[in-house]
């Protein structure tokens, strides 16, 4: 344990995904030896990103206004939706060059133990928007884990009763209990381009 200001730091740092305690040590260290200005950039950057950054009115990605560049690009197919959990995953899907449609972030997935339910993501406005535009494909890309199954089969069902509309679930490759985040671009690549039907 540290005294005050270090011992805060690090805790702080430690509440970040994907942070130990020990790599929370190393930054906060990091950041003590570091140039004032290195410190005060970092700061700025932080606010910056807090001030600055919204959510797409349509699609949910983050976004500097008020729809996201994807949103915007007449070029991308609107009948196609592909409907991911995080923003990180629209990124992921995007450097598989394979997928020209528009997305749909949830902002999480069905996880009932963590109070987590569908009033909690954006499926209610999934649903208004396919009834609203001329949606003919929602591609489900969801992670293939537990959280994701169970949302993609969520989704299935509620997305069944509109006339018209096809609903596709990405194909294998991807492994069960994985992130979209952290595969290849091959792998994604070719479980888009061989999604299934539900």
């Amino acid at each position: 344990m540290y005294e005050g200001p270090v011992q805060d730091l690090i805790d702080e740092l430690g509440r970040l995904p994907g942070i130990g305690p020990k790599s929370a040590q190393r930054i906060a260290f990091h950041l003590l030896a570091a140039e004032a200005a290195d410190v005060t950039r970092l700061q700025e950057v932080l606010q910056r990103v807090k001030e600055g950054v919204r959510f797409c009115e349509v699609c949910g990605n983050v976004s500097a206004e008020e729809r996201c560049r994807i949103c915007q690009d007449a070029r991308r197919d609107p009948t196609v939706v592909c409907v991911v959990e995080e923003p990180k995953d629209v990124l992921a899907v995007e450097r598989t060059r394979e997928f020209r449609g528009r997305y749909h972030v949830l902002g999480g997935a069905l996880d009932p133990l963590s109070g987590v339910g569908p009033d909690q993501l954006r499926i209610r406005e999934l649903l208004a928007r396919i009834g609203a535009e001329d949606v003919k494909e929602v591609i489900l890309a969801t992670d293939p884990n537990t959280e994701g199954e169970a949302t993609a089969t969520y989704l299935a069902r509620m997305l069944r009763d509109f006339p018209g509309l096809t609903v596709t679930r990405l194909a294998s490759g991807l492994p069960m209990g994985g992130d979209l985040e952290f595969a290849d671009e091959l792998t994604l690549g070719r479980a888009l381009s061989g999604r299934r039907s539900l």
